[in-house]
């Protein structure tokens, strides 16, 4: 059995459901700029919603679906809630997903230069 069946990347696996799940939590322009915010680390719900450009409530309720799906984690300090990925794959779905729709604009995407060719083969 090689590591793709071990891990459920096959036809039949009982995940697809699950990674479809995800792909809907995902398919929100706010809820992919958040995790692309969150990509270099925890912030608040206000910094967040500077970055995003958008109100502190609107981002608050994203936060909570993209918890509630356990793709972001919290740590309180004091009054103040800080925000981070759970893990490294939400990450590099919306990186996957940004490449993609690079190569869709035609010619040589940014991510296949030199420099950012590597940091994605490294990532």
């Amino acid at each position: 059995m090689d590591a793709d069946n071990r891990c459920g990347r096959h036809v039949d696996s009982g995940y697809v459901e699950l990674a479809v799940e995800v792909f809907s939590m995902l398919a929100d322009a706010t809820r992919v700029r958040i995790v692309l915010a969150l990509s270099d680390g925890e912030l608040p719900v206000n910094d967040l919603a500077e970055q995003v450009g958008k109100s502190p409530a609107a981002v608050s309720q994203h936060l909570a679906k993209l918890r509630l799906a356990r793709v972001v984690a919290t740590r309180q300090e004091g009054t103040r809630v800080f925000y981070r990925l759970t893990n490294e794959h939400a990450r590099q779905l919306v990186s996957d997903a940004i490449f993609q729709a690079e190569h869709q604009l035609g010619g040589t995407p940014a991510h296949h230069h030199d420099g950012a060719s590597r940091a994605h083969r490294s990532s």
